[in-house]
């Protein structure tokens, strides 16, 4: 196990996967934690993630300096690093000159936490403070042109400090650097896997939840099937799941899971057929915060009237993931701007008095994806592509109306199948059509017509965190386009979507 502290970087998310990588567990806690704490999980290192404060500065984050006293590894990165130096002893100033995206590292050494990195390699740069002077016991490993301690290190306490990212995809051996540092220095064994992950956490279920009943919301997107079949597994007929009809979803969806996830889960579900409740609530509603936080309250006033029909019910489960949290908010209350309020991120009502169950939320969907077919969930579930929570109230950009959401409908169902018929259902992330606010003059026929604007979306990515737009062949675009305009009455264009996530993200709003 590896512990890794925020000190609020946007990459620490990747610190995590490149760590679970390599089958090895972690888990991110706060600059609140104590050394005591730290030392009771026992855990084989500890990583110090990079943060936007300046170590000089009032008020930066700061971790319980004993865990320097832990006798473990400790690796800081970037802040992570300021901060092991000034603890230390050393001394952090505002760099002469800042230093961001790609640098030359030279290795003076190969061996440790460089070993097999060779002489030069390429990194990535983001700070704008330097390293002034190193700490008793310390020695320069690494530099750049413009950074003399690019990277340091207390061989005799494995204690170890690079300036640069080495989680991010642009060092090109950070991969090799973290392997060196959880196998070479921490002694780490790769065990870490999701049928252990299953194992612990249907354990950990059981140890929690006793022989009380928990209730779930469930979609039929593989995060809330894949909580089922876990909680099932540790719980069996004590869970019942609650599937709500919002009228937001694709076409004939509402039938079509019904039919797989009876044929495919052995569960307690219910089914609740609410789509009017929540379009009228949706009238003349068009900014897309309002929306999910209406949808977000609808789903909870049907989801507590069905649930009150379950006596005695304890817990609530939820299959929240590690990129709702950190879209959200940060994670631990850190410096990170809030993008977008997910439905399922943020507590309970307090009137329901029921206690969460989230064993997915440090998951990421590929990780999911994984634990799902490890627990035996059918194929067409695990690889069902992500589908929003508010559903197609975020896809209907503007005022949501029956008539609008039916031509969305008729839309999505041409592009999914376009999509899956020429083989790229499994190979995309996310593939989607989005009904625009405005109209645009077109022809049929010989007369004019002013009618809707329909976009496309359509991504790659592994968790969402970062995605990149599809290159589709322009044959495929041609032909979704064509059949869109010719089937779908009040539709005359389509766009492609070719923005990535930053500076977009996937979902339109």
């Amino acid at each position: 196990m590896i512990v890794i502290i925020d000190f609020g970087s946007q990459f620490n998310q990747l610190i995590a996967r490149r760590v679970r990588e390599c089958r090895v567990y972690c888990q991110i806690e706060p600059p609140t934690v104590t050394a005591e704490q730290i030392r009771s999980w026992s855990p084989e290192g500890i990583i110090l993630s990079g943060g936007p404060a300046s170590i000089y500065e009032k008020n930066s984050p700061r971790v319980d300096a004993g865990i320097f006293d832990l006798g473990i590894p400790v690796l800081g990165i970037c802040y992570g690093m300021h901060f092991m130096v000034d603890t230390l002893g050393g001394k952090v100033k505002k760099a002469d000159k800042r230093e961001y995206g790609f640098a030359s590292l030279t290795a003076g050494q190969q061996k440790g936490l460089f070993a097999g990195i060779g002489n030069e390699t390429v990194t990535w740069m983001s700070h704008g403070d330097s390293i002034d002077a190193l700490p008793e016991g310390f020695s320069i490993i690494a530099s750049t042109a413009n950074t003399k301690v690019a990277a340091m290190a207390n061989t005799r306490k494995k204690f170890f400090g690079v300036q640069f990212h080495p989680e991010v995809e642009h060092t090109a051996k950070g991969r090799k650097m973290i392997h060196n540092f959880l196998f070479d220095i921490c002694g780490c064994k790769p065990s870490w896997t999701m049928k252990s992950f299953a194992r612990d956490t249907i354990g950990q279920i059981q140890e929690t939840v006793g022989d009380k009943k928990v209730i779930l919301g469930l979609s039929g997107g593989v995060d809330s099937s894949v909580t089922a079949l876990l909680i099932h597994r540790a719980i069996g007929k004590n869970l019942t799941c609650i599937f709500v009809d919002n009228g937001l979803l694709r076409q004939n969806e509402a039938a079509q899971l019904k039919e797989k996830l009876k044929s495919h889960l052995d569960i307690n579900i219910r089914f609740v057929n609410a789509a009017s409740r929540f379009i009228k609530a949706l009238a003349h509603v068009t900014d897309p915060e309002r929306k999910r936080k209406i949808i977000g309250k609808e789903f909870m006033d049907v989801f507590e009237a069905e649930a009150l029909k379950i006596a005695d019910a304890d817990f609530l489960a939820q299959g929240t993931l590690y990129p709702d949290i950190i879209e959200s908010q940060s994670a631990f209350g850190g410096p990170t701007a809030v993008i977008k309020s997910h439905h399922n991120v943020g507590g309970l009502p307090k009137k329901m008095k029921l206690k969460l169950v989230e064993p997915l939320k440090y998951l990421f969907k590929d990780e999911v994806r994984k634990l799902g077919k490890t627990l035996g969930l059918d194929d067409e579930l695990v690889w069902r592509q992500p589908f929003p929570g508010p559903g197609l109230a975020i896809r209907v950009i503007g005022e949501i109306t029956r008539k609008r959401l039916d031509i969305l409908r008729e839309v999505d169902t041409v592009l999914q199948e376009e999509i899956r018929q020429a083989g790229y259902y499994r190979k995309l992330w996310q593939s989607f059509a989005v009904l625009l606010p405005i109209k645009s003059v077109g022809i049929m026929g010989d007369g004019r017509t002013y009618e809707n604007i329909v976009a496309i979306r359509a991504v790659t990515s592994k968790d969402a965190m970062t995605a990149d737009w599809a290159k589709l062949p322009h044959r495929l675009l041609g032909k979704i386009s064509n059949r869109i305009i010719n089937e779908v009455r009040g539709v005359n264009r389509v766009v492609y979507d070719i923005s990535s996530k930053p500076p977009s993200t996937i979902e339109w709003e």
